[in-house]
């Protein structure tokens, strides 16, 4: 029998995917569940995009593309990105990928060999350890502590650089935690980058869902980090456009042609028409992302209040994208346990806290991409199972 190769104990998963497949599987057979497992907006793409990946396919986008992206979507995203950012950025420096998650294999892929270390952010995404072990790298684990809003004690994020040391990824807002870097924390993650001549890799995908009067502030503002930052953005969460797998990098230059060439390796490009419907994002109108926030803002409000009423669970307020990370340590179950009595007792699917990493235990992530009477009932559904 054909045996697989070896790197493969290597590969991770998402859970949010497994989780979803069986809460699934559970309806089919007729149990009624409640969704706050995945993490996409729950919202229809704006009509001006789907209507302009119509007229692509009309006009005829359906054939093979530059591997780097359709040079007009590279000028819209470096003109959206320069504004954004605050300092010019060329489109020579953007790769379109089909989805976020290329931009992290592909710069890990670059980057990492066997034995470099990564510094990552835990609990956080899973795909960041997953493919950094696939890589033959070592994941260090940044701890995001409750007690300092989920975010690293950068005070002593020196005693985890080694020699070995070759990238740090930062997350923020971020994914599980709802946690927002505060700058002055960026600005001491910059400086030790510069210091160890570490690679940045700044997971920025939640840049526009913030709360409140907050504003996005990338770790590219401090001098000395351009040049050594690779900005992941897309469209899937400020436009509600996941189905459509459209990402993008801001890479720096000794990262481009390496990273063009891994697309024609494994992907050829990104599809065509889609990338028309993206310019139409970023050119059109923009108050749907707005009106997303507003009412991510009265769920968010929702949840807070209704997790920190049930016995044994505490909830920080979430200070970006749509994840609460409520802590349940209370409840004497533990992360996995509890999920488990939320899917099949509760009808509620969401995911352990350890699936975003070993410092997740005692935690859970709830998306609360549901509507206000669903998040309602989840909430009422919980209290019977702690």
């Amino acid at each position: 029998m054909t045996q697989l190769a070896s790197r493969q104990a290597n590969l991770g998963t998402e859970t949010a995917f497994e989780t979803l497949a069986k809460a699934k599987e559970l309806e089919r057979q007729g149990k009624s569940i409640i969704h706050l497992e995945i993490g996409e907006p729950d919202f229809d793409t704006p009509l001006h995009i789907r209507d302009a990946a119509k007229k692509a396919l009309d006009d005829g986008f359906t054939h093979y593309g530059p591997s780097a992206g359709q040079l007009e979507l590279r000028e819209a995203i470096a003109k959206h990105q320069t504004e954004r950012q605050g300092y010019e950025i060329s489109s020579d420096n953007v790769i379109v990928t089909p989805g976020g998650k290329p931009v992290m294999f592909f710069t890990i892929m670059a980057l990492i060999e066997e034995g470099d270390e990564v510094i990552y952010p835990n609990p956080g995404f899973p795909i960041y350890e997953s493919m950094i072990r696939y890589m033959g790298g070592t994941p260090v684990p940044m701890q995001l502590n409750e007690d300092t809003g989920y975010n690293a004690d950068v005070d002593n994020l020196n005693s985890l650089v080694t020699p070995r040391t070759k990238l740090m990824i930062v997350n923020s807002p971020n994914n599980p935690c709802g946690s927002v870097i505060p700058e002055p924390d960026l600005r001491r993650l910059a400086e030790i980058a510069i210091d160890n001549d570490i690679i940045v890799m700044a997971d920025e995908i939640y840049k526009d869902m913030y709360y409140g009067d907050q504003e996005h502030v990338s770790i590219t503002k401090f001098p000395g980090m351009r040049e050594r930052t690779v900005i992941l953005d897309g469209f899937s969460k400020s436009y509600a456009m996941t189905g459509w797998r459209l990402g993008y990098g801001v890479f720096p230059d000794f990262l481009v042609e390496p990273v063009v060439r891994l697309m024609t390796n494994s992907v050829s490009c990104t599809s065509v028409f889609s990338q028309m419907a993206a310019i139409a994002a970023l050119e059109g109108p923009q108050d749907s992302v707005g009106m997303m926030m507003e009412e991510f803002t009265k769920r968010r409000d929702l949840v807070v209040a209704g997790l920190n009423s049930l016995p044994g669970i505490t909830c920080p307020e979430p200070k970006g994208a749509f994840y609460a990370f409520p802590n349940i340590k209370g409840t004497g179950l533990s992360s996995e346990e509890f999920a488990e009595k939320a899917m099949y007792e509760a009808g509620v699917a969401l995911l352990a806290g350890t699936a975003f990493g070993s410092f997740g235990d005692g935690y859970v992530r709830i998306s609360f991409a549901n509507s206000q009477d669903n998040l309602r009932e989840a909430i009422h559904r919980l209290e019977t199972i702690v």
